[in-house]
């Protein structure tokens, strides 16, 4: 099975409500055909109310536009806008079985018998759901009914995928099971996909591009790894992963900080922060460390164990070690850092 894919454009989309809240800046906004787009951001800034929109769930403020590929559907309910969507909580019909759940939305349409049979019994076997097809929802497990949702979205053959937090209801382990499998399928079935999320490993996992949204408006858009590493501002790489503020003042040699100081390639131009990500500090004896501080807190996640370490800076940094090294609390500790940590310190120097 393959969707027919087609761009979305929005141009100087904004959104009042009555009471005066302003939910979306004017935005425009370009979604390649068949791309995976994720909204990310916390709550309240912006991204379900794009969504939304870009469904006909709601109207942008006067002289906002919204295309469809060449076919401006502003106006337009989304009854009308072929859009499939995945709502929290599946919003699926109990009293009906997974196979009549998934033909819904073709029995509204009036699809030929054979059509609706040939449909869903290929989505069954996309979502490998062809063994539970008889059964009814209260029997399936949690991914199971995600994947359900998925499929009856996706039988109407529509032109935009939107998909707001599918995953939120589903445990840790599963929702990392039941991501794959969501990505697998996205892939092969090339829809243009918008997909609303707060959790930063889904964005990551899923995105062909993030937006990463706050107060009502788009502080960067870029690939996962770009999102990440070259964060346009402080807010993304805050909300973006982990990342530690060390204070100190600027010398000849580098950033003197109270646990040390940090020695800066040739060429550094004055910084007064320095921020740090978990994995840009390597853990080592702390005669020969750049900076010196004492374990606050360990806390061992499996494949790694999580530090904060105190001393370094006016607050406990956060650093990441791996392997089978366990410090524990009060032990003397010191850190070098990364060479390409710095490089990721000017860009945010120079957006601030």
């Amino acid at each position: 099975m393959k969707l027919d894919a087609i761009d979305i454009t929005l141009q100087g989309c904004a959104k009042h409500y009555p009471n005066g809240h302003r939910a979306l800046q004017p935005t425009d906004l370009s979604i390649g055909a068949g791309e995976t787009l994720v909204l990310l951001g916390p709550s309240g800034c912006g991204k379900t109310t794009m969504l939304r929109l870009i469904a006909g769930l709601e109207s942008p403020d006067a002289g906002g536009r919204i295309l469809f590929g060449s076919d401006d559907v502003t106006r337009r309910s989304i009854e009308h806008r072929q859009v499939g969507m995945v709502f929290q909580n599946y919003a699926l019909f109990p009293n009906m079985s997974v196979r009549q759940n998934i033909a819904y939305g073709l029995r509204i349409r009036k699809a030929p018998a054979a059509e609706i049979k040939r449909s869903v019994d290929e989505l069954l076997a996309l979502t490998r759901l062809t063994d539970f097809a008889d059964r009814s929802i209260a029997q399936l497990s949690g991914g199971q009914r995600q994947r359900v949702a998925l499929a009856r979205a996706l039988a109407p053959q529509p032109r935009v995928l939107l998909l707001d937090e599918p995953l939120t209801a589903l445990d840790t382990q599963l929702r990392e099971h039941v991501r794959g499998e969501m990505d697998r399928l996205l892939r092969q079935l090339g829809v243009t996909t918008v997909y609303v999320t707060h959790d930063q490993a889904e964005a990551m996992a899923l995105g062909d591009r993030i937006v990463v949204m706050s107060a009502g408006r788009i502080e960067q858009i870029g690939a996962p790894r770009e999102i990440y590493h070259r964060p346009a501002n402080l807010a993304v790489a805050r909300f973006i992963g982990t990342i530690s503020q060390i204070d100190g003042d600027w010398t000849e040699q580098g950033l003197l900080c109270r646990g040390g100081l940090l020695p800066a390639p040739a060429g550094t131009p004055p910084l007064r922060q320095f921020w740090l990500r978990p994995e840009d500090a390597i853990v080592v004896p702390p005669e020969l460390a750049h900076l010196r501080g004492t374990v606050a807190q360990a806390v061992f996640l499996g494949e790694r164990t999580r530090l904060s370490i105190a001393g370094l800076s006016n607050e406990p940094v956060t650093v990441d070690i791996t392997g089978r090294f366990a410090p524990v609390v009060g032990d003397a500790i010191g850190i070098q850092i990364r060479p390409e940590a710095w490089q990721a310190n000017l860009t945010y120097a120079e957006a601030a």
